[in-house]
């Protein structure tokens, strides 16, 4: 499912009056709700549905693929997302 599958849906969802707008600026809302509570509090949770947190990756070793040349990878942060298990039994 991309964006505009997931706007429809919601669109559905909502009634035979819910414009496709309300449905964007819904997800809008949802995802930028998420992604504040992620920079804030470093966890998002989400009771049925699962927890996005933050991720932190070592600085490690790596080879560049064209030169096999060794290589500095810096640390880094990114966001991970951890299926409850009532997500996880209806699939």
């Amino acid at each position: 499912m991309n964006k505009a599958e997931l706007v429809e849906a919601i669109q559905k969802a909502l009634g035979k009056d819910a414009t496709k707008r309300a449905a964007e600026d819904a997800l809008a809302a949802v995802l930028s709700s998420i992604e504040k509570g992620v920079k804030k509090d470093k966890k998002v949770q989400i009771i049925g549905f699962g927890t996005f947190e933050v991720k932190k990756r070592a600085a490690r070793q790596g080879r560049n693929p064209k030169t096999g040349e060794a290589m500095k990878i810096a640390a880094s942060k990114s966001v991970g997302f951890k299926a409850s298990s009532t997500l996880k039994a209806g699939l």
